[in-house]
């Protein structure tokens, strides 16, 4: 099992990646969320995930071992794919799809392209328990966390400010801190907007 590729970057594009590791160059496919964490430096070290078939040995590489525990979680799901796994990890960050399953969030991982009502309760019935033990998530400190969140935005919204503007400052506020009142989001979030 390869479980990092640590080198030269030859070539980044939003879908993958080429290093180059001792002379030979691997073709490492990636989310959207590694994409935007990866610097443009020539050497770097990439997590890793192989997956051997019948007929194909492909590479899937996370700037963080976080995205790779998620992206393994996900894969355990019957009716997830490699492709939509790391197309969840594209549309949403580890720590709000992580969050999701926690909360049972069925309408944020089904608003991922791909994912249908069925397919996203059984990511929830599946892991939820998994992510709360694995990551140590008290259920009911998930869920007035996200009601906070909503409020917060529902607040930034009657302001003025649009919902998406809002939710990825909101977001970065609640990763720093998840223990803030909707006060204190409402206060952060209006710093950095």
């Amino acid at each position: 099992m390869i479980t990092h590729l640590k080198g030269k970057l030859v070539e980044k594009t939003p879908t993958y990646l080429i290093i180059e590791c001792g002379g030979i160059g691997y073709f490492v496919n990636i989310s959207l969320h590694t994409f935007s964490q990866i610097k443009e430096e020539e050497n770097i070290l990439i997590y890793t995930h192989l997956q051997i078939k019948e007929d194909s040995h492909t590479l899937f590489g996370f700037a963080q071992k976080s995205e790779r525990e998620i992206f393994r979680l996900l894969i355990s799901v019957s009716g997830i794919g490699s492709n939509i796994a790391r197309t969840m990890l594209s549309s949403l960050s580890p720590v709000q799809v992580r969050d999701a399953i926690a909360s049972g969030e069925v309408a944020i991982i089904q608003g991922v392209k791909g994912i249908g009502t069925k397919t996203a309760q059984r990511v929830i019935l599946d892991l939820k328990d998994k992510v709360l033990k694995i990551y140590n998530i008290d259920e009911v400190s998930s869920n007035s966390n996200n009601t906070n969140k909503e409020e917060a935005l529902s607040a930034l919204e009657v302001l003025g400010f649009t919902k998406r503007q809002s939710e990825k400052v909101v977001d970065k506020v609640l990763n720093q801190n998840t223990s803030l009142s909707v006060e204190d989001i409402i206060k952060q979030t209006l710093k950095n907007l």
